[in-house]
């Protein structure tokens, strides 16, 4: 089990992200007041991978001890950070974020855009740990400090695998 230990926004695709204690979440749209709920992020489209993204604390500290590279959690430009938890592996998993159920839908890999706002170099320092694009999947709050969890399976997909088995 993960927390979250910073929640961030920004209102446009270079404005600099601000820190908040909590943030409305929602399905279809993503974090209320962020760029791409706005529809004004720099990759925006209208895909469920654009609603949430989230990127490991260790990952921020990893590229500083392992490359030099300091890089304050608001500049990852991720919205929710994470402590104790692997995200890669929520890749095609359900989890929570406190009450709110999330899809990690495929990997947020570090970009041009990122290495231009931050001016700093962090391609080969955030490859393949630059986070998580997330679908969101019911409404609710995320706030600074909710646990971070792997979800059960949903009750319908037991259904759905009992049937299957009983049919073939």
């Amino acid at each position: 089990m993960g927390t979250v230990e910073a929640i961030y926004i920004s209102s446009t695709a270079t404005a600099p992200t601000i820190s908040i204690e909590a943030v409305l979440a929602t399905p279809g749209v993503g974090l209320e007041g962020d760029r791409y709920a706005l529809k004004q992020g720099t990759f925006f489209k209208p895909e469920p991978d654009y609603e949430l993204t989230l990127i490991e604390a260790e990952a921020i500290e990893a590229m500083r001890r392992d490359y030099g590279i300091e890089l304050a959690p608001g500049e990852a430009r991720r919205n929710v950070v994470t402590r104790g938890v692997a995200l890669n592996h929520l890749v095609g998993k359900e989890f929570t974020v406190g009450d709110v159920r999330i899809r990690g839908i495929r990997l947020c890999e570090p970009c041009s855009h990122l290495q231009k706002l931050t001016g700093k170099p962090v391609l080969k320092g955030l490859l393949h740990r630059g986070g998580l694009r997330a679908q969101i999947l019911t409404e609710g709050t995320i706030r600074v400090g909710a646990p971070v969890v792997e979800a059960l399976p949903h009750p319908d997909h037991f259904q759905t695998a009992i049937h299957k088995a009983q049919t073939t």
